[in-house]
């Protein structure tokens, strides 16, 4: 259901009235200020010198006499904010306001925009109650911060409300706004109220413009909608909008996920041909496709081509290149592309090395996974639970299942719990090496410990029973499946077949084929 977006002048929501209860009451407000007034270490970016620096030149000023001018505190908390320490910011100006200093409107906008990029809008709507309490007229950019973070956490009928609170009290909005509303509406999944947004803004709102645009093509485009979005497109141009790289960016996605490869290509021309140039997102969305589609002669023309288009490579070019070609088996040029990355500057991220592991495990290079462990541990790259289960996936089925134990436990050590994935990796594993027992007790420990075992898992234990003639057990373990509501695939009834066949159990074997073609699993 679309949400009603009416043609009134700025009436844009259904109900101005449900708005007040935004607004933070006393006791909110107060909460918002008696909270710790300590640096907060739970930043988006880890503390610098800088950060420091910046914190005992603001606690410096306090004990300065006279006090400095508001706006050298200011200058301080907008850097901080810049430099996205938001929770530091915050805990400053707390400190700056329990000590008698008066903020102004800059400062307290500053504040709105730290609280709603950390997800706190009832704390920023407090700011902006203290706003209108000091008699501040707040400017359009600290409504539109509010906007935005409402639409950011998933809030984009409230926002809408405020919008219309906003005017009726004599506000006055720009493009910005509902370039933010629009976003927030597609976002959201509304894509057709997204448009009627934006005809109301045609109609003569404000000028629109392409962000305006760029998410309701991209909602298009996923909404398998592309003649719209085509049309939307040709519209924007006829309003003399001209595409930028995000627009062409959207197109060429689009293309690509219907493998029109050739056609995206010639997106691409067109982009360079109207003067917007490329950005890494653009090539690395080409990159990617061409290895998808093992093209890698084409993957490699547009990475080698970045630099002459003035484009810097990305961490992400440089996963597509390495994965590329541990897929095409080229594991020498892809350690080749590994090693160059430091060269320039580029740090490997974790997902470098899950590609990398991942690839040199697929060729038998095990030899070399260990070293690699350590270089992570090394650049402070933790490996995580895939990191864990590609390497334990490739010790099973060279049979080093001690190894693979090893690194089980040190995976368990570090805190890092097993997918479904890395158990089943683990029990096929032992079947298939002939620890057969153990693979029963890892089994056993996941039905009482409650974990939801799939169909894979199952069938591998069942395997695992039937390879060692333990055709009962096998049978047993099939009854307590089907119990615990998991039902036999293909693959089970198959291993079950079989290894009755093999035992000359005929009559038993018919009825699992009768039971097989019964269930639609036999064609």
């Amino acid at each position: 259901m679309s949400l009603p977006i009416t043609k009134s002048r700025f009436c844009i929501s259904y109900s101005i009235s449900k708005f007040s209860r935004f607004f933070p009451n006393p006791s909110s407000l107060s909460s918002f200020y008696s909270q710790s007034p300590s640096v907060d270490v739970h930043d988006s970016q880890p503390p610098s010198d800088d950060v420091q620096d910046f914190v005992s030149q603001f606690h410096s000023m306090f004990h300065m006499r006279p006090v400095p001018p508001i706006n050298q505190f200011q200058k301080i908390l907008g850097s901080l904010a810049k430099m996205k320490h938001y929770s530091t910011t915050i805990s400053l100006f707390k400190q700056m306001e329990l000590k008698g200093i008066q903020s102004n409107l800059v400062i307290l906008s500053i504040i709105i925009n730290c609280l709603c990029e950390l997800g706190q809008m009832r704390c920023s709507f407090s700011v902006l109650a203290k706003i209108l309490r000091l008699g501040y007229h707040p400017d359009v950019i600290a409504l539109n911060t509010l906007m935005r973070g409402l639409c950011r956490n998933s809030d984009v009928k409230k926002a809408l409300t405020f919008h219309d609170k906003a005017v009726a009290q004599g506000f006055r909005f720009n493009e910005v706004t509902y370039g933010i509303l629009i976003n927030g509406l597609c976002k959201g999944g509304e894509t057709e109220a997204a448009i009627k947004l934006l005809r109301i803004v045609e109609g003569g709102l404000c000028k629109c413009n392409v962000v305006m645009y760029s998410p309701i093509i991209d909602s298009l485009f996923k909404d398998n909608l592309a003649k719209e979005a085509y049309d939307l497109v040709t519209k924007m141009i006829s309003n003399k909008i001209m595409p930028d790289a995000c627009i062409y960016n959207i197109m060429i996605h689009a293309l690509c996920k219907e493998r029109r490869i050739k056609e995206a290509k010639n997106v691409l021309a067109v982009m360079v041909k109207t003067y917007v140039k490329p950005t890494c997102v653009t090539l690395n969305i080409l990159m990617d496709w061409y290895s998808l589609v093992n093209e890698m002669k084409s993957a490699e023309h547009i990475f080698n081509t970045m630099t002459q288009l003035k484009v810097t490579p990305t961490i992400i070019s440089y996963n597509i290149m390495i994965s590329g070609l541990l897929k095409n088996k080229r594991v020498d040029e892809a350690m080749n592309i590994f090693q160059e990355m430091p060269k320039r500057n580029m740090v490997p991220d974790r997902v470098t090395y899950n590609i990398l592991l991942d690839g040199l495990c697929k060729s038998g290079r095990i030899s070399n996974v260990w070293d690699l462990i350590d270089e992570m541990h090394y650049r402070n790259q933790q490996p995580n639970v895939i990191t864990y289960t590609c390497v334990i996936h490739a010790f099973c089925k060279n049979y080093h299942l001690d190894k693979a134990f090893e690194l089980f436990k040190i995976m368990m050590k570090k805190g890092i719990q097993p997918s479904m994935h890395t158990w089943n990796i683990f029990i096929d594993g032992m079947c298939k090496g002939g620890r057969l027992q153990e693979a029963q007790k890892i089994f056993q420990y996941l039905l009482i410990k409650g974990y939801p075992l799939n169909v894979f898992c199952y069938s591998t234990m069942i395997n695992g029973l039937c390879k060692e003639g333990l055709i009962d057990e096998a049978l047993t373990l099939w009854s307590k499946m089907e119990d615990n509501g998991c039902l036999p695939d293909t693959v089970t009834f198959e291993i079950m077949i079989r290894a009755l066949f093999e035992k000359d159990e005929i009559d038993k074997a018919e009825t699992f084929l009768r039971e097989m073609i019964l269930r639609g699993l036999m064609t």
